[in-house]
Parts: C-alpha cells; sequence; structure tokens
C-alpha cells in the first residue's frame, strides 16, 4: 500500500532520463498552468477515460507520473484510496501541494523526480497514469519497464499523449517527441511485460487552429 502525505524520496534504480531543459520552464510557467481552458478540458477528458477503461475503488493506490500543477491528479483523487503525483518540476509540484492543502486533501502526495538520476521507490502502485508527460521522455523502454516494477501484480497503466504529429503543437519542438505511433507504444509496453494493451482516442485537443488527438493507451502487469 502507499499513502503519501508529503514529498517522497528517490532512489536508485532504472536509469531514464528526461530533456532536462522542460525543467526550467515547467518552473517558469507553473504558477499560470492552469489558467488554459485547454488543458484543464483535456486533463478532465483522460481522467473521464480512465475510469471507464481501469477499475478504480477506495483501496486502489495510484501514480501520476508526469502530473504538472495535478490536475489529472486531482480529478481521479476523490475515486482512489490514495493519489502520488510525481514531477520533475518542482514548481509544478509546489501547484500540487497547494492545491491539495487548499482542500485538505490529505491523501495526496509528491515526489520530485531528478531527470538525471536513475528511478526507483519503496512503495507499490495500483495503478500508474500518465497525461501529456510521454513525449517529454528521452528513452522510454527503460520508464516502461519502471512502470512495471512499481505496479502490484495484476495493476494497470493508462498513458495519455499526444498522435504522431508534425511538431505543431509545440512552440518549439527541439527535444520532445513529435507525438506517437500507437502501435509503437503498444510493442514497447508489450516489451516491458504488459499485457491486454488496448488505445483508444480520449479527445481531440484545439490549439491555435489545429486539432490534435490525444490517445488513452491502457495495459495489465499480469498477476
Amino acid at each position: 500500500m502507499a499513502h503519501f502525505a508529503g514529498s517522497v524520496a528517490v532512489e536508485h534504480g532504472p536509469a531514464w532520463e528526461q530533456h532536462v531543459s522542460d525543467t526550467n520552464r515547467f518552473d517558469q510557467a507553473a504558477a499560470t498552468w492552469d489558467e488554459q481552458p485547454r488543458r484543464v478540458k483535456l486533463a478532465r477528458a483522460v481522467a473521464d477515460e480512465i475510469e471507464r477503461r481501469i477499475h478504480l475503488s477506495r483501496d486502489i493506490d495510484v501514480l501520476d507520473f508526469g502530473c504538472g500543477t495535478g490536475l489529472l491528479t486531482l480529478a481521479l483523487q476523490p475515486l482512489v484510496r490514495s493519489v502520488t503525483g510525481a514531477d520533475s518540476s518542482s514548481g509544478m509540484l509546489d501547484v500540487l501541494r497547494q492545491k491539495a492543502q487548499a482542500q485538505g486533501l490529505a491523501h495526496v502526495g509528491t515526489i520530485l523526480l531528478d531527470p538525471k538520476e536513475p528511478l526507483s521507490l519503496s512503495a507499490r502502485f495500483h495503478v500508474i497514469i500518465s497525461s501529456m508527460a510521454l513525449h517529454h521522455v528521452a528513452d522510454l523502454a527503460p520508464l516502461f519497464m519502471w512502470f512495471h516494477e512499481q505496479l502490484h501484480p495484476g495493476g494497470s497503466v493508462a498513458l495519455a499523449d499526444l498522435d504522431r504529429e508534425d511538431g505543431s503543437f509545440h512552440e518549439d519542438p527541439r527535444g520532445v517527441h513529435l507525438g506517437f505511433e500507437r502501435s509503437e507504444l503498444r510493442a514497447l509496453l508489450a516489451g516491458a511485460g504488459f499485457v491486454d494493451l488496448g488505445a483508444t482516442t480520449a479527445i481531440v485537443t484545439r490549439k491555435g487552429d489545429r486539432d490534435f488527438p490525444v490517445f488513452l493507451i491502457t495495459g495489465r502487469k499480469d498477476g
């Protein structure tokens, strides 16, 4: 079980790497991040799709990887026992903690990730979720293996991100994946040991004058 009321240290484990330049940018954007209605709508749509596709209950502990200011974290919090937001941006986590404190949410925790350090936690989770964070991770294969290790047997992942695009979504697309082919991510998840993989479109989000489909891929750790 995982019950977190504060920050949790990250120990040694499988290597991963985030595009490090993102961290400072997200720190600077954190205070006004939630002011974009598009982001709030996207998080709500992803949360609704996760609820449709993953069994959630009050005896489930959830990890939200790349949680940002916790839009998805807090959307799912009423449905589960505990939810922990993990991010490499301390500014984003500060906003999440402030929102959780203002709402009196004792079972919302945070983990500050170091994008240069390996990942490991002593806690295990029943569900790992992520929304719009994977395209900032340089190499997803070790990250998906880490997800598998951090789940209880029978646990699930629910991962949302952009379909393959031409770089128009980001003002500066350098250092990020330009979305993903769903088959590519399913293959990486299968290679990490996940089964019962499925994908659906969670929302088509509009940015500027363009529409960008956002998928949700789900899978299960056998056991």
